[in-house]
């Protein structure tokens, strides 16, 4: 969420980013999407991923929220 909220990308680029597939972006974009944490612009495979308004406007809770998750899977981080 981070790299898309610093540089919008399509899902091409966001798997590469991640070295992940596409197919497994594909699905949590789709997840994402879904849940209003991300908007799309445009169609098809050059469509470009943004983060949504209602995410922007709650960044900082977001960043909050996923420091704890992160504390909780990575307690030596």
């Amino acid at each position: 969420m981070v790299a898309v909220k610093e540089n919008p990308m399509n899902a091409n680029q966001i798997a590469t980013h991640l070295s992940m597939d596409y197919k497994t972006v594909k699905h949590h974009l789709q997840v994402l999407l879904k849940n209003h944490m991300i908007v799309e612009a445009g169609e098809g495979y050059g469509a470009m991923y943004f983060v949504s308004p209602e995410l922007e406007q709650n960044y900082d809770e977001f960043l909050r929220i996923w420091a704890k998750i992160e504390q909780q899977y990575n307690p030596s981080s």
